[in-house]
């Protein structure tokens, strides 16, 4: 325990020391028409071991006169204070005294953990909807139609018009030999027209209309925003060259930013709801979709993207959000937060082991949510914890040298 750690129960054991008399008699405090000379007289009969400072409690003295290293008159310690034989070692609180020290019992149960992480993020585009836009063979461009980067056009609208002079030579010689009313011949050349990269309809219309036609419309396969454009009119193609890039708006990503120490109770697939400044008193509802692999080293922190449906495109990339993950609200064993106790060393809570005894246990605890705090290791099922009045009782335990229960010795 450091020397702040030291110092604050120091100063709780004196106020404890005020009101109450350590060990198995423990605890007069609020009985009623009791007092001091008659809760001393009723010591009669009692073996006493030694003589000790509840401040200082490994400095033992042989008779009542003395003063301990921190000048405090000493009190009795007794015989029977360690319970009857067998029983574990713990602080006595007269049961009448209980309700004045505001103690309350609970029983550590097994509960559903419905846990909600409240996070922010931000809204960006889905990098899985995107797509180019290329010149299938060389030629160059005739014509471009109104369009910019930033642009929502919907699946089909026109990007340019591009001469593709390939075409037209491999239309010619498709059409000669169709002519010769060979299938073979022609089946293998309406096949290099397609590897060419002409749709059927282009196909089908030199076919019907018996002309080469080597200029074709390039339009967009899908709806979204025009992220590049680099079709200018007179510009020479090289096959294969980007015209533009398009990135669908139908979905979206959100972005939220998850600290590392709650990194483990996020799973894929699970279920995320988002609110928007943009759009109050709605709520966005999707689910995770991935759980990026590099973390934020100035933040602390990992990327969990959430899949969101764009309803009329109203979500638009750089949009904040405040984030709820949902839990998996599964079966553990639970009991009230407030009855953890953490030290900085070391998490214990105190167990009610009956007849108004209490001693300290170490616990591994889990995740949290709801006022309730998951126990990994150290409690049993049906175990009692006291969840007010603990910090009292594990003052009393330290100063008086009660040891903790071990993890591990609950099976």
């Amino acid at each position: 325990m450091n020397m702040e750690a030291t110092t604050a129960a120091r100063w709780r054991a004196g106020i404890l020391a005020a009101v109450l008399i350590v060990g198995g008699g423990g605890y007069w405090l609020g009985q009623r028409g009791g007092s001091a000379t008659e809760s001393v007289s009723g010591q009669a009969g009692r073996k006493i071991l030694y003589w000790y400072d509840p401040m200082v409690p490994l400095e033992h003295y042989d008779n009542p006169g003395a003063l301990s290293s921190m000048g405090m008159k000493t009190q009795p310690k007794y015989a029977d204070e360690g319970g009857t034989p067998g029983e574990a070692p713990g602080v006595t609180v007269n049961p009448a005294a209980m309700q004045n020290l505001g103690v309350r019992v609970v029983v550590a149960q097994m509960g559903s953990l419905a846990t909600s992480l409240n996070v922010t993020g931000s809204i960006d585009f889905n990098q899985r909807d995107v797509a180019i836009i290329q010149a299938r063979s060389g030629g160059f461009v005739s014509r471009v139609y109104a369009r910019a980067p930033g642009d929502v056009i919907r699946a089909g609208a026109p990007i340019a018009d591009v001469q593709l002079p390939e075409w037209g030579g491999a239309q010619t010689e498709f059409l000669a030999v169709r002519r010769l009313g060979k299938p073979d011949l022609t089946a293998a050349a309406r096949q290099r027209l397609r590897l060419l990269g002409m749709s059927e309809d282009v196909i089908a219309g030199v076919e019907r209309s018996g002309r080469t036609n080597g200029t074709t419309t390039i339009t967009s396969p899908i709806s979204g925003v025009i992220q590049t454009l680099d079709a200018r009119a007179g510009v020479t193609l090289a096959q294969g060259q980007t015209l533009a890039q398009v990135t669908g708006i139908g979905t979206v990503w959100l972005n939220a930013a998850v600290p590392e120490a709650q990194a483990g109770s996020i799973r894929i697939g699970q279920s995320a709801s988002a609110t928007l400044a943009a759009f109050p008193g709605e709520t966005f509802n999707g689910r995770i979709l991935a759980v990026l692999p590099t973390a934020q080293a100035e933040s602390h922190t990992l990327t969990v993207r959430i899949e969101l449906a764009n309803r009329g495109g109203r979500l638009r990339p750089g949009m904040f959000a405040q984030v709820a993950l949902g839990g998996t609200g599964s079966t553990a064993l639970l009991v009230p937060s407030e009855a953890v106790i953490r030290t900085g060393t070391r998490t214990i809570v105190m167990l009610a082991t009956g007849n108004g005894r209490y001693q300290p246990a170490e616990v591994r605890t889990g995740r949290e949510g709801g006022g309730q705090t998951e126990i990994l290791e150290g409690l049993a099922t049906g175990e009692k914890v006291v969840a007010s009045g603990q910090f009292l009782l594990d003052s009393e335990a330290s100063l008086t040298g009660i040891p903790a229960r071990k993890l591990g010795a609950v099976k």
